[in-house]
């Protein structure tokens, strides 16, 4: 019997909330952290909805490192916001319990299980780059080749983002 070791691939998410959002982001990190074992987590920002008008979102991004195949990850992920009352049928710019994209898979690039990666949102919402530029500055961006770090010094959009003091509630400790 051959022993393969199975290589660790690093997976960014992004997690947002604007519905009971607080309590949400909290069950979602705890699921995660059941799920993966150990992850890191961004700060916890908070911004104006993008898309439409409703209330603010609470937004953070996740690195995990894990050896599970994408597809599996898929609908781990899927599964999760469903638990937490994820209504697939509203708009797409709608008030969300639980919205959870993946970001990035190790540097996978293009079409791979169905999703764009690395996801475009990264570079057009602030929500999404400046919590991944804080958690992985110096990782590089394979669409444009600058870092992340780089590419948030850069961002020029006019969207309104904020860090709170975010209460974990003993999640994270």
């Amino acid at each position: 019997m051959i022993n393969r070791k199975h290589t660790m691939t690093t997976l960014a998410l992004s997690l947002g909330s604007n519905i009971n959002a607080a309590n949400n982001i909290r069950q979602a990190v705890t699921a995660l952290q059941q799920h993966f074992g150990t992850i890191s987590c961004s700060s916890v920002y908070e911004s104006e909805a993008v898309g439409f008008a409703g209330d603010n979102f609470l937004n953070l991004v996740v690195i995990i490192e894990t050896n599970e195949a994408l597809p599996g990850i898929i609908l781990t992920i899927k599964n999760l916001e469903d638990c937490q009352g994820r209504v697939r049928t509203d708009p797409k710019f709608s008030a969300r319990t639980l919205d959870i994209d993946i970001l990035t898979f190790g540097n996978a690039k293009g079409q791979v299980a169905g999703i764009e990666l690395p996801r475009p949102e990264i570079t057009e919402n602030a929500f999404v780059l400046c919590p991944l530029a804080e958690l992985a500055a110096s990782a590089m961006d394979p669409v444009s080749g600058k870092t992340y770090g780089e590419l948030w010094q850069a961002y020029q959009e006019d969207q309104k983002l904020w860090r709170i003091d975010f209460d974990w509630c003993g999640v994270l400790e």
